[in-house]
């Protein structure tokens, strides 16, 4: 199996050149076919792989095709690595990909560019794959690069829309200030250790002693990347209003693989982050804050898509508190059911988008359950387990984060908690709003309610079951069952392990579970009662005041930036063209072309034409000639 590693994104980029060359050629039923059954093969290739890793737990595969670029001190090589780590990142992108690109073939089942749709799809797996198989901190940074361009291209898919093309510029050029930051941060990492491979970078800091200033800066710097790829403060407004791609792309790069890049790198690159204590409590801060702000901001969505938005901001924000924690596996486990849960409620929107006829206002939806039984079901399983409800997937990964939290920080507890609640709060304003009451919106929409095709629903049914079951494969202890994945994971966090101790009693968790449950509990009877019993709108932008109304301006953030930094730039952009580009290189070019003009035009004056000017001419120059030869 070694041999055809290279296989797993090779599937994906043939997928991408069949679509994107043949784009007027291929039938149009074979496009989604084609991009469908390339991801398939990689997860078929990658189920094996897991299984062949199952039965070793020492077993790293890796894969060198050639020598990429070679130095007198240096050499790095284009090659694949697998190891328990990818493994679990390459079911998760190839799983939940497959399962996605079939969404979209009824999803977009009308759309004009359809085979350039799958053709860019395709290469962001590729891309992804590239980037969590890559053997070194450079062939990651190549699939980083190239699901960022992905990422531009699939947002700003319907390019026709020019609020579409600035929403996809926004998230490549906010994505590109993190990606400065992950190329100095390797800089500094080959300087200090002369490679830029996994082996050779973990081995040379294993031997650092706990906070040396490289190991810092290094983690530091990694983490400006990982903050613009996975959407944290203060460069994580691009994901919002990412949504303007469809439904199935905010599904798959915003919800299950592209934003969780930046986890995957630090986990990678765990042993430096736990011998580099201040940069994993930047990461901590960074996290909570991120989590809190974004949880706030959903409160008071009210576009179906944007909620789910800043719920994977803030889920990110968790995910990236477990990692300053020192829980990697357990930032991990909920990257993997977040993935099932996430990538489910983005497809289940898109359903509902789909039989609104476009609509995604949440105000004008209600009552949707009798006519999406498929959708409204797996909503609800969704909607379940990302609010933390056992035995649904979310749970589990959300009880470990907090009982991480509370073995560390009391605060940090109480805040982890707090984020929590508001995610119930908002999830269940959303699945009321949009599957209770009485429908809201027009009667044309009424009318042409119906459930979607089932190549949209049996992805929601799959997606569902792993959502629901996906939890097991992390019991905690109180259950007295085996915590699969972190067995699983021990080769890959062995030493960060050593470092840190994130054990809570067995009292402390029933008290968790009773206590989370039973608040969960209050605030579905009140979401129900306020929104499918009393039937309740939210109120109109307009109507709004107070701090109500710095939520739903989400806390004014973009017009904070456009304030600060995108009109002084401006304005600096304006001068330095008015006075250097206009005035003063525009002089020096312009002065050049008039010079020139200006000669030409008296010059003109000797190419007469008259025989007799000419002549005259000639003897004054034999004269002039003479004269200087015999006195100078």
């Amino acid at each position: 199996m070694e041999q055809f590693i290279w296989l797993i994104p090779a599937l994906p980029l043939l997928g991408f050149l069949i679509n994107g060359i043949g784009n007027k050629s291929v039938p149009r039923g074979m496009s989604g076919l084609v991009a469908s059954i390339t991801v398939l093969g990689g997860f078929i290739l990658s189920v094996v792989l897991f299984l062949q890793l199952l039965s070793d737990p020492n077993l790293v595969i890796q894969q060198k095709l050639f020598t990429w670029m070679a130095t007198s001190t240096m050499e790095v090589d284009f090659g694949f690595m697998v190891d328990r780590l990818s493994v679990i990142m390459l079911l998760v992108i190839t799983g939940v990909g497959f399962l996605i690109h079939v969404y979209s073939m009824g999803y977009m089942h009308e759309e004009p560019d359809y085979a350039r749709y799958f053709a860019y799809l395709n290469l962001f797996v590729f891309f992804m794959l590239i980037l969590v198989l890559g053997s070194g901190y450079l062939m990651m940074f190549v699939g980083w690069e190239g699901v960022g361009l992905c990422s531009y291209l699939l947002i700003g898919f319907w390019f026709k829309n020019n609020d579409y093309n600035a929403a996809a510029s926004k998230a490549f050029i906010m994505n590109r200030i993190g990606d400065l930051g992950f190329l100095l941060g390797m800089f500094l990492m080959l300087q200090t250790f002369g490679s830029l491979s996994y082996d050779k970078v973990i081995s040379g800091a294993s031997t650092m002693s706990v906070g040396t200033p490289v190991l810092t800066a290094i983690a530091l710097l990694l983490f400006v990347g990982a903050m613009g790829k996975s959407a944290q403060l203060p460069l994580y407004t691009w994901l919002p209003d990412a949504m303007a791609g469809p439904t199935p792309v905010s599904a798959l790069i915003h919800a299950a693989t592209m934003v969780t890049a930046g986890i995957y790198m630090v986990v990678r690159s765990n042993v430096i982050y736990v011998l580099a204590p201040f940069a994993s409590e930047i990461v901590l801060i960074v996290g909570i804050l991120t989590a809190l702000l974004a949880a706030f901001v959903g409160l008071k969505q009210t576009d179906i898509k944007k909620v789910l938005a800043y719920s994977t901001v803030s889920q990110l924000g968790l995910m990236f508190v477990a990692l300053g924690l020192g829980a990697y596996k357990t930032a991990l486990f909920h990257v993997v059911t977040h993935a099932f849960f996430k990538a489910l409620l983005f497809l289940c929107s898109g359903s509902v988008i789909h039989a609104m006829g476009g609509e995604q206002d949440m105000r004008k939806m209600g009552g949707l359950k009798k006519a999406l039984p498929i959708t409204h079901l797996t909503f609800l399983i969704g909607t379940l387990a990302i609010t933390g409800i056992p035995p649904f997937a979310g749970f589990f990964s959300k009880d470990e984060i907090m009982a991480s939290a509370f073995a560390t920080n009391g605060w940090i507890f109480a805040l982890v908690c707090f984020c929590a609640l508001l995610t119930a709060i908002y999830m269940f304003r959303l699945y009321f709003l949009t599957f209770h009451g009485e429908f809201r919106g027009s009667q044309h929409q009424q009318e042409h309610l119906h459930e979607s095709p089932a190549s949209m629903t049996t992805p929601l049914i799959v997606l569902a079951i792993l959502s629901t079951i996906g939890g097991f494969i992390g019991m905690p202890e109180i259950m007295h069952a085996p915590h699969l994945l972190s067995r699983f994971l021990k080769p890959v966090t062995a030493m960060a392990e050593s470092y840190t101790s994130l054990h809570v009693t067995h009292t402390f968790e029933y008290i968790l579970l009773v206590s989370s449950v039973s608040i969960l509990a209050i605030v579905i009877w009140f979401s129900h009662r306020k929104y499918a019993v009393q039937k309740h709108v939210p109120a109109a932008p307009q109507e709004l005041s107070g701090f109500q109304w710095v939520l739903h301006n989400k806390f004014f953030v973009d017009e904070f930036y456009d304030a600060i930094i995108v009109r002084p730039l401006r304005m600096v952009s304006s001068l330095g063209y008015r006075w250097i580009e206009q005035g003063f290189i525009d002089g020096i070019v312009n002065g050049f072309g008039t010079v020139a003009t200006s000669l030409s035009a008296a010059l003109r004056y000797l190419q007469s034409g008259a025989i007799g000017f000419y002549m005259i001419a000639m003897v004054i120059s034999f004269i002039v000639v003479f004269f200087i030869q015999m006195f100078l």
